[in-house]
Order: structure tokens, then C-alpha cells, then sequence
């Protein structure tokens, strides 16, 4: 099962708007998870100071690894997994954190992604971030993660957060954080999703199968697909 799902709310507000925050950590505690939810209880803080909102789900991946390993070799997406993409699928924004090794983002994060609807997170605002053992790896959030979040058609905010073992004890790390939650928090307030998602969807290619019943858009009277169905 997922876990946990946190119901916290930054304000008495009865139609909250929902972060959530998905962790590829996979040791207990885990540094990944914990600048995760500094993302998202600072975002949360700013909300309520604001009077919005923010209801926070938290999305262990740990718990989901045999899950998307069987949805990427069979494509058998368990209830479990379906919980989580649709978690994502009504979340107002997202918050994602991963470790890195070898100059890359863990299997299992990137496993998750690739196992989800193609058109799933089109317009939902993200912080992205990641954690190392060293510095070297601070590149990898801008060079590899912000490229995946882009095909998924995200809105990424500009503000990416790293942590090395020596950044826990830096006020740098909160002041990024800071102003990551900021900029999050203006692309919900905005309504970005909702406004992209209502008057350009049509405009976005979708996969057959896909974008929940949007893609029966698709002119089956063209030559290409007259041809991919025999020529009828």
C-alpha cells in the first residue's frame, strides 16, 4: 500500500488544493524524503500565511519498487500503482525527490515515470530534487531531471533543490528552499494547471489509449490512417 498518505492541511479551507510529494529514498530515515517534505511543509506554511489550502499526499516509492518493476516488464499496473497515479493525476502540484548514484537519478525513480499515462502531468507544477553523497552530482537535478519532467509537459519550477552531506548544516539549503515553495505556491495560486488543461489540451498530442478518452479527437479520415487500417 501507499505509504503514507499525509491529510495535513495548511489552512481550514474546505476545498484544499493538493500537493504531492513522491520520494525515491529507499533507506529509513532517508535524507531524499526528509528534503521532500521540507519542500512541502514550507509550501504548506506559505499557503496557509496566504489563507490557501494545501493538502499534502506523500508517495513512497520504496513500497511501490516490485510494483513498477512488474508494470515496466508486463505493463499489469497494480491497484497500489493505480493509487499512486492517481494521486497524481488530481494533484495541483508535485514535489519529487531522488537520490542520485553514478551521476544519475535512482532506477526506481525514473522507472515510476516511465510506467505512468503519457498525459498524465500535462500543466502540474514541480519541484524537483535530489540528494548525493557529493557535490559532484549537483548537475544531475538541471541536466536529466528536468528533461523528463519536460516530455512529461510539466511546469518545472526555475528553482531546483540539491543536498550533499554538507548542505544539512548550510542556511543556504533553506533559503532555496524557500524560494522553490514561492515559486511553487505562484504557479498553483495561479491556476496554471487548470488554465492550461482547459483552453490548450486539444493542442497537445496524445497517445491512442491515452489522456483518459481525450485522445478520440484523433481524425481517423486521414491518408496515414486510412493506411494503418488497411486502407478502408
Amino acid at each position: 500500500m501507499l505509504h503514507p498518505i499525509d491529510t495535513r492541511h495548511s489552512s481550514t479551507d474546505p476545498e484544499p488544493r493538493t500537493l504531492a510529494i513522491v520520494s525515491a529514498g529507499t533507506s529509513d530515515p532517508s535524507t531524499t524524503s526528509m528534503l521532500a517534505n521540507r519542500i512541502a511543509d514550507r509550501a504548506a506554511t506559505l499557503a496557509a500565511s496566504r489563507g490557501l489550502a494545501l493538502q499534502l499526499r506523500f508517495i513512497d516509492l520504496r513500497t511501490l519498487a516490485q510494483d513498477i518493476t512488474t508494470a515496466l516488464v508486463s505493463r499489469h499496473v497494480s491497484p497500489e500503482l493505480q493509487q499512486a497515479s492517481d494521486v497524481l493525476r488530481d494533484a495541483d502540484a508535485l514535489v519529487v525527490s531522488t537520490p542520485v548514484y553514478k551521476a544519475g537519478p535512482s532506477g526506481l525513480f525514473t522507472s515510476f515515470f516511465q510506467v505512468l499515462d503519457n498525459d498524465l502531468l500535462i500543466g502540474t507544477p514541480v519541484v524537483l530534487a535530489a540528494t548525493a553523497g557529493s557535490a559532484r552530482h549537483a548537475l544531475v537535478v538541471d541536466d536529466q531531471l528536468r528533461g523528463l519532467f519536460a516530455y512529461l509537459r510539466t511546469i518545472t519550477a526555475p528553482t531546483a533543490l540539491f543536498a550533499a552531506p554538507e548542505d544539512w548544516n548550510s542556511g543556504d539549503l533553506g533559503k532555496r528552499i524557500d524560494r522553490a515553495a514561492a515559486e511553487l505556491l505562484a504557479l498553483v495560486s495561479g491556476g496554471f494547471r487548470a488554465t492550461v488543461r482547459d483552453e490548450a489540451w486539444s493542442g497537445y498530442q496524445h497517445s491512442f489509449g491515452s489522456a483518459g478518452g481525450a485522445e478520440v479527437g484523433i481524425d481517423l479520415s486521414t491518408d496515414l490512417m486510412r493506411l494503418a487500417t488497411g486502407g478502408r
